[in-house]
């Protein structure tokens, strides 16, 4: 399974209740997701694309914002 733009910005509006969700929103560095929300979408990327995301892995270059996102997950892939 993949992770497109559409199922990442989805998931964001309505899991998470970021109404405003775009493919540059920062997500962790300006609050928009506490730690218990970072989770829940580390979650979601491994549920979506079958990775196993390591800890080292989970850096603001990689998960800031919805782009960074689905270029880790494209280039682990």
């Amino acid at each position: 399974m993949s992770l497109t733009h559409g199922k990442l910005i989805g998931y964001l509006r309505e899991s998470l209740n970021i109404a405003h969700a775009d493919s540059e929103s920062e997500l962790f560095s300006s609050g928009l997701l506490d730690s218990v929300s970072m989770v829940n979408l580390l979650a979601f990327v491994e549920q979506t694309t079958g990775l196993s995301i390591r800890a080292e892995d989970v850096t603001l270059e990689n998960f800031d914002t919805p782009d960074r996102i689905i270029r880790f997950a494209e280039a682990s892939a």
